[in-house]
Order: structure tokens, then C-alpha cells, then sequence
């Protein structure tokens, strides 16, 4: 009998979510007239929900359906279930024999008389259901089997032995292992648990504010079993389904989720429930521990005798113990009351010395009264956390390390470090705001606290000179050498998103005072992020040692402190892949603040090499994560760099739009270098627009013109930019001012980057002809400086422009097209649009990527023919003694020229075109 044809549309509407294949492989098993099909799985996997999607196909097609469900209650009612599942169809009885008929009535209760035998009642049963099935199919659904009283459950049987060459067809669902249903030959489908991807489907779309964190706990708790991806997130408090607090290490329960598993526990002896309830909250399935804590000889077989009650299984060969699923779990802990889950915690500790994360977490759940001793463990244990980079964990034992402390000073500091890591880094804000009530309801106001407050004021649009007070007067008021890096750290981001020379003078003066004592991160970002034109050369001799660094450090924190002091000396390239590990844990659930910083040196590098794609994506990422982690100030970081791109690529109206309402956001916080970041960002906008003159006021904005302003380090980004609008506007003598202050902060010396941006402003600003083009020729001679496609398309763009002007037209033509080819790559159409204008003067039409080729450089060529001839890109490097990024760098720009779009067209196009 097919039943559930045409049904698997219904696993797109919502409720249904990955059954499809299910639905189908039941409809198969049911094929025909007279079969029989017992659905089984684990309790709350969705057995019933399958079960009703079956009956209403079956509906859909002309079946008639008769339903019952086993009630546990009733389990010892004699014929309860037939009661229900005949009643509809009971007024047919009357057409039976007189025999049929009277058992018929006795059993379901419609009639009096002496109780019939259940042969006479089977085969009353099996006439009735031939006779309805005359006039259409019929179909019988009964659900929850375990809990049906057996005197049902044997009729079933003897029916569904007897279905050949009837109309009628059964489905039955019972739990695994629990159903009787004495029909050998009945064919038995497993529903298994909903896969990854389905599971992660029906959590999002009933619960879509859960955070992604949350939601992966969620799911590996729940292991596709259906009822508990519902519940799960159900039991769950507001700040805990958007991770704003913290989770505990098992789930709480629902009263259905409960439901599923408590009696099968509460049917234990007292001795394997202990037993069971160590193997839940040890929680690592080691089975040598569990033993040893139960400290008996015949827990093995106490251990046989669960494993029989299908609750735990066990491998004795590999030493594992674990839970047949994580809800048996979370209900042997939910089903114990707090003294026995304090003396098993007491039992495990006492095993577990040698592993002291593992021993803290037992001892401080084991204790009733403040303990000092455990207090300082679980502190330890918190801070090893953190340098594995599990904030959130660290925020969960910091807190708990300070409810066990002993009223004062030591409370009341793990409360503040708890609201520290909480708000900096981990992302738990509202739960973060009640951490420092609780620390300075516990004692005086500390380093930690101090911090904490300054990143819940900033993210709920507090002032920059607020957050300034409370860092200052908290560092000089508290010496504690454990937060003193931490409070400098911050103190250097808040003076920095200032943009106030003043307010560095507290930070420099701290530094200097504590020098040795302070990480060698910080002591060497003191010199790189201040004011980088004037200290940041004393850093270069260890910006190697940094940047190894960066390749072992396992710490978020630390990895992205060190992108911070790499920023400003252009290295973010050599810590990316470090960056990269960053996101890809704040993606699995890591700390969002580190997350976002990652993101934003990842934009910011790829948008100085080119790979203007994945900084896009990169930003809308990081909008996300301040818009759903609560980290609401660091969304100028990411408007600020959508408005680069804006700019380069001729939006102009977006990156205005953004950059207006950065300013209007920052101004009245006295976020200083929002401000001066959109107004470079406009600065270049405007100058790809042509508007030289409102160029020239935005970047004069950043810095006064013959100068680099003290304390504002991009400055330096917007160097050339304010020399083109200077020239370009006839300020001449206002460029070469400016031009005299780069080369005398000697700011070229800090990267390749900023040498070829120094030359160009040099060459802009040069009064002959052959000096100019003696400057332009330096500046594209920089080592390196492919790794900047579109400073070194300006600068080509520039030199072209300049051997046009100087009349040298063919010679023009070579970095013209260079220039062109990059534009087109990067998609920055106002540039392509001025030196398509260039070229066109210089006699020569524009070809695009798509109609004809552009003429390469002489090493351009050499690369050419070596990819061509099957060479690998390090393999050239090699040959031409180059770097393989700069090889790389080549290629793409040959591409474009050549019209093709793979290494493997190289051959048949440098051929066309001789």
C-alpha cells in the first residue's frame, strides 16, 4: 500500500526538515496491499512528526486512516489501544457475526458480557478491517508501541502476520529496543538522527537569534535528535542563546526532554546511578577515572548492568566509557540532588591531581563554604584558558573562582578580571556589566574593573575623554602587575581612537616608568602605533623577531596585539596567515573582539595587495559580528574601509554617504581617528573623481600641509594623496613643503610601501622633466613593489602622464598600459577611465581585457614565456631571481593584457601576438 506518495515536498515546509529521504524509504516499504512496517529510533529523533506526515499522505490519497497511541498509564488496560484505534469504525461491527460482533464490543468497552479470549478478538479485529477495507484502502498508525498494553500489541500482531491480499496496511513507531511487536516477518525501519546540515537548518529557522556558538553547542549536545534541537535552545536564557552569559558544561533540560530518560534512571539501584552520575560529571569518558573514583571492585558489573539498559556503552580494550547520548547525560545530572553531585565531584578530585584544570573545576563544585586554595586554582586554571584562547571559558571559571572566594580584595579582583575578559574580548556584554557590579560591590575599584567599564561605556557610545579619566586614574591609583599590561594596552587604544596628542602623554610617561616589566608585544607597539613617523624606526630591528612570533602564538589576544604593532610598518602580510587562524576561531565560536580586530587587518591587508573581493567580504563580515556580538564602536573600522573601496572603484555617493555618518558618529564621542580615517578615505574618492580641490581639504584635514601631525599615524597613508592634490591644484610650493616633511621623518625607511609612496610624491613634485622621470623610474625600482598594485598603478599612471607632457608619446604608452591592465584588474574605474584618457592622448587606442591585448614589459614577457613553458611560479622566482608574490603579482597583470583568463591559454595567446 503505498502510503506516502507525493509526501516529500513536505520536508520544504518547515516542519518536515531533512526527512525526505526517509518519507521515501518508508513509501517503498510500504508498497502494496497487506504490508506491515515497524518505525523505530531513539526517544525524541521524530518518530511521531514522520508518523503524522505518513497518515496525511495517506489521507491525500484516498486511504482511510485509523490512529492510536500507546499511553503509559494505560499500559495495563486491556484492550485500551484497540479501544482507540476501532472506535471510529465500530458501527461496521454490526454487519459481523454475532460472535465477531460481541467480542468486538466487550473488548473496547461498548458492550457487557464475559471478557473474550484474544483468538476470538484477533479474528473479530482482522473481519472488521477486511470489511472497511472494501469501500477504500485503509492504513493503521499507531505511535509510542512500547507504551501500548499487550493485549493490543498481540492482536496487532496476529493482524499484521495476516495482511496478504488485504487492503489494509500498518505502521507502528516504538523506541529502540522497547517496542514487542511479536511479528517476526514485519519489515523494521530505523529513522536515524537528522544530519549536520539539516539539524543546523531547523535550529536556525526556529531559533534564529541563537548565536553561532550557542548554536554549535546546541547541536553537538543534541546530535540531530529532533526534539532536543527544539528544546535545548528553549531552556536556555536570553543572554545564554545570544552568548551574552555564559553556558554551563550540561544543559539544562525541559520538562519533555526530562521526560525522555528520567524514569529509566530513576529505575537504577543507588549504586549505578553514583556510578553513572561520575562518568556525567567527569564528562571526559575516561573510564580508569570513573572507576577510581567509585572506589569499588564491582562497579565493572554495575558498569555491565547500565550498559544493558542501553544508557552508556563501554570499551574496556580503549579504556572509554560514553553516554549512549548526551541527553542520558544531562539527565543523570538533572535527576541527582546537589549533595550527591557534591560528593562526586569530591570523588573525582581525589583522582585527579595530576591534571590541575580538571582538579580546580571538581574541588571548586565541591565546596560549600569560601576557599581561597580552590579559589587560586580555578584563577590559574582561567588564565590557562585564555592562552588557549577560550575568553568565554575563562569568564565562566573566573567567575566562579570569585563566588567561592573569601570576602575582599581577592573576590572581588577575579569578579573585575571576569567583566575584563567578559567585555574585551569574549563578547559577554550584559553578562559583563554584571560581573563589575559584583566586583565593586565586593571591594575597590580595580585595574581590570577599570577596563571593563571602559569597553562597556565605548560599545554604549560613551566619550573618548571619559574612557581616557578612568584608565589613567585607575593606573595610577592601582599597581596590580597582573592587569598593568592590560591597562596600558587599553590606554594606548583609547589615547589612539582619540587622535589627541595630549592624552598620549600619561601613556608614554607609564611606559617609561614600567618599561622592563611590560610584554615585549606592548614595549614594541609603543613605538610602532603612537606616532610611527618619528618612533617606529627603533622597532624595525625586531619586527622579524614579531612576526615569528605571530606563526607559534596560540592566544587571539596576543596574535592580534602583534598585528597592531606590525600595522603601521606594513608587515600585515607576513602575520596573515596568524589573522586568518583568528577568524576562523571566532567563526567556531572564539572571542568576537579578537575576531573583528583579525578581520580588520585582514581587510586592511588585502586592500593594500590588491584583493579587493575578499576585502569586501571581509568587511560585511565584520558588520555582522558587531551588529550580533554587541561590539557596536568598531563599526567604523569596517565602514572605513567599504568607503575605500567605494572611492577607487567610482562609487563616490557611498563612500560620502559612509563617510558623513562616521563623522557624525565619532565627533561627539571624540573618536578623533574615525574622523581622520574618513577623511583620507574621502580624500581618495575625490581624487579618483577629478575633485582635486576637495581633495586637498580632506587630506589637509588629516594633517597640516609641510608636515606629519604628531600623534596621527595615517598621516603617513595619506602622504601622496595630499601631494597629488597639491599639485594637482596648483600648490606647488605647498607639495614640495610637504614632500621635504616626508623625507625628513625618513618614513620610506619603514616599509617598501611607503618608500614607493615618498618617490612618487618626490616625482609629482619634481620641476624638470628628467628629474621627474628619474624619480618615477626610483620609485618603481622599489624591491617589492608588486605587492602594492594600486599605489604602483598610480605612480605608472603618473610617470605616463609626465613622459606624455615631456612629449616622450611611445615611451608613454609602456606604464600607461601597465597602469590600465592593474585598474581594470582591481575594478577601480575611475583610474581606468583617466589613463584610458592618457593613453588615447598618447596615440594609442584603449583596449579593454576583451579587445585585444596590451603590450607587456620586458620581464613581464620573461614571465610570461616561463609559466608558458609549464614553470611553476617558485620555480620562476627562482630563475629570475624574484619573489614568488612578485611572479604572482606579474601574472595578473599579464593576464588581463593577453585577454585570457588562465595560465593554460598562455601559450596560444603570446604566440597571436608575435
Amino acid at each position: 500500500m503505498s502510503t506516502v506518495e507525493g509526501s516529500a515536498p513536505m520536508a520544504h515546509d518547515g516542519t518536515l526538515v531533512g526527512r525526505s529521504r526517509d518519507l521515501a524509504r518508508i513509501d517503498e516499504l510500504l508498497l502494496g496491499d497487506g504490508t506491515a512496517l515497524l518505525l523505530s529510533g531513539e526517544p525524541g529523533v521524530g518518530k511521531s512528526v514522520v508518523l503524522d506526515a505518513v497518515a496525511r499522505a495517506a489521507a491525500a490519497n484516498g486511504v482511510r486512516v485509523l490512529r492510536a497511541d500507546g499511553v503509559e498509564f494505560e499500559a495495563d488496560m486491556a484492550f485500551a489501544g484497540l479501544n482507540q484505534l476501532l472506535l471510529p469504525v465500530m458501527t461496521a461491527a454490526d454487519g459481523l457475526d454475532g460472535p465477531y460482533r460481541d467480542a468486538l464490543h466487550v473488548a473496547v468497552g461498548l458492550g457487557d458480557g464475559v471478557s473474550p479470549g484474544r483468538m476470538a478478538v484477533s479474528n473479530a479485529v482482522l473481519t472488521l478491517l477486511r470489511a472497511v477495507a472494501v469501500d477504500r484502502p485503509l492504513l493503521l498508525v499507531v505511535d509510542d508501541l512500547q507504551w501500548m498494553d499487550r493485549s493490543s500489541v498481540g492482536v496487532l500482531g496476529f493482524v499484521a502476520r495476516r495482511l496478504s491480499g488485504t487492503r489494509v496496511g500498518v505502521i507502528a513507531a516504538s523506541r529502540l529496543a522497547e517496542g514487542v511487536f511479536p511479528c517476526g516477518t514485519m519489515p523494521e525501519y530505523q529513522l536515524p538522527p537528522l544530519d549536520d546540515q539539516s539539524a543546523r537548518l531547523l535550529v536556525g529557522a526556529r531559533f534564529p537569534g541563537l548565536a553561532e556558538r550557542v548554536r554549535q553547542r546546541v547541536l553537538d549536545e543534541a546530535r540531530g535528535n529532533a526534539l532536543a534541537l527544539l528544546e535545548l535552545p528553549a531552556a536556555l536564557t536570553g543572554p545564554q542563546q545570544t552568548a551574552q552569559a555564559s553556558l554551563p558544561s550540561v544543559l539544562p533540560l525541559t520538562d519533555r526532554l526530562r521526560a525522555l530518560y528520567a524514569s529509566r534512571i530513576g529505575g537504577l539501584s543507588g549504586s549505578c546511578r553514583r556510578l553513572v552520575l561520575l562518568a556525567a560529571l567527569d564528562g571526559t569518558g575516561d573510564l580508569q577515572v570513573v572507576l577510581q573514583a567509585a572506589d569499588s571492585r564491582d562497579d565493572l558489573a554495575r558498569l555491565a548492568e547500565v550498559e544493558r539498559d542501553q544508557l552508556i556503552n563501554v570499551d574496556e580494550g580503549r579504556g572509554r566509557l560514553a553516554f549512549r547520548h548526551p541527553l542520558i547525560r544531562a539527565a543523570v545530572v538533572e535527576e541527582s540532588t546537589s549533595a550527591e553531585r557534591r560528593e562526586a565531584h569530591r570523588a573525582l578530585a581525589g583522582v585527579l591531581e595530576s591534571q590541575p584544570d580538571r582538579l580546580a573545576w571538581h574541588l571548586a563544585e565541591a565546596v560549600l563554604r569560601p576557599d581561597e586554595h580552590v579559589a587560586e586554582l580555578l584563577q590559574q586554571t582561567a588564565h590557562r584558558m585564555l592562552q588557549r584562547g577560550d575568553s568565554v571559558g575563562a569568564v565562566v571559571a573566573l567567575t566562579r573562582a570569585a563566588h567561592i572566594s573569601p570576602p575582599g580584595e581577592g573576590r572581588s579582583r577575579r569578579f573585575a578580571e571576569a567583566a575584563y575578559i567578559g567585555a574585551e574580548g569574549a563578547g559577554v556584554l550584559a553578562h559583563a556589566s554584571e560581573l563589575l557590579a559584583d566586583a565593586r560591590r565586593a571591594g575597590p575599584e580595580t585595574l581590570h574593573a577599570a577596563i571593563a567599564a571602559v569597553y562597556l561605556l565605548i560599545n554604549d557610545d560613551g566619550s573618548m575623554d571619559t574612557a581616557y579619566r578612568l584608565l589613567v586614574g585607575a593606573i595610577e591609583a592601582d599597581h596590580d602587575d597582573a592587569a598593568l599590561a592590560d591597562a596600558l594596552h587599553a590606554l594606548l587604544l583609547v589615547c589612539w581612537w582619540s587622535g589627541r596628542e595630549e592624552l598620549w602623554r600619561s601613556f608614554h610617561a607609564a611606559v617609561e616608568q614600567r618599561k622592563s616589566e611590560l610584554p615585549f608585544v606592548l614595549r614594541l607597539t609603543a613605538l610602532t602605533y603612537p606616532d610611527p613617523a618619528r618612533t617606529a624606526k627603533l622597532a624595525l630591528p625586531d619586527a622579524d623577531d614579531l612576526v615569528a612570533a605571530a606563526h607559534d602564538e596560540t592566544d587571539p589576544a596576543v596574535i592580534v596585539r602583534i598585528g597592531v604593532a606590525l600595522f603601521y610598518l606594513d608587515r600585515l602580510v607576513d602575520v596573515r596567515d596568524a589573522m586568518w587562524r583568528v577568524v576562523r576561531n571566532g567563526r567556531d565560536g572564539g572571542p568576537p573582539r579578537r575576531h573583528l580586530t583579525a578581520l580588520m587587518i585582514i581587510c586592511l591587508d588585502h586592500y593594500l595587495t590588491g584583493e579587493w573581493d575578499e576585502v569586501a567580504r571581509a568587511a560585511e563580515e565584520g558588520i555582522a559580528v558587531c551588529d550580533s556580538s554587541g561590539y557596536r564602536f568598531f563599526r567604523w573600522y569596517f565602514d572605513y574601509i567599504t568607503m575605500l573601496l567605494a572611492g577607487a572603484r567610482g562609487d563616490s555617493a557611498t563612500a560620502f554617504r559612509l563617510g558623513e555618518r562616521v563623522v557624525r558618529w565619532a565627533t561627539p564621542r571624540g573618536a578623533g581617528t574615525a574622523v581622520v580615517y574618513a577623511n583620507q578615505a574621502r580624500t581618495l574618492a575625490c581624487l579618483g573623481s577629478g575633485d582635486y580641490e576637495r581633495a586637498y581639504q580632506y587630506a589637509t584635514a588629516v594633517t597640516p600641509v609641510g608636515s606629519l601631525a604628531s600623534h596621527v599615524p595615517h598621516a603617513m597613508w595619506g602622504a601622496m594623496d595630499l601631494v597629488e592634490a597639491a599639485v594637482r591644484t596648483g600648490r606647488r610650493a605647498e607639495a614640495a613643503a610637504h614632500v621635504r616633511a616626508l623625507q625628513e621623518a625618513d618614513i620610506a625607511a619603514l616599509s617598501p610601501r611607503f618608500a614607493l609612496m615618498v618617490a612618487g610624491a618626490e616625482a609629482l613634485c619634481a620641476t624638470s622633466d628628467d628629474e621627474a622621470l628619474r624619480l618615477y623610474e626610483k620609485a618603481l625600482s622599489t624591491p617589492g613593489v608588486e605587492r602594492w598594485p594600486f599605489e604602483a598603478a598610480r605612480v605608472r599612471l603618473a610617470y605616463g602622464e609626465r613622459l606624455r607632457r615631456a612629449r616622450a608619446i611611445v615611451e608613454a604608452r609602456g606604464p600607461l598600459a601597465d597602469a590600465l591592465a592593474t585598474f581594470e584588474w582591481l575594478g577601480a574605474q575611475p583610474w581606468v577611465q583617466r589613463t584610458q584618457k592618457e593613453l588615447r592622448a598618447a596615440g594609442q587606442s584603449t583596449p579593454s581585457t576583451s579587445d585585444g591585448a596590451l603590450p607587456l614589459t620586458p620581464q613581464e614577457l620573461e614571465v610570461a614565456q616561463l609559466a608558458a613553458s609549464g614553470l611553476t611560479n617558485k620555480q620562476i622566482a627562482e630563475r629570475l631571481f624574484l619573489s614568488h608574490r612578485t611572479v604572482g603579482a606579474h601574472l595578473y597583470q599579464i593576464f588581463p593584457k593577453l585577454g585570457i583568463t588562465s595560465r593554460a591559454a598562455l601559450r596560444d595567446a603570446l604566440a597571436a601576438v608575435g
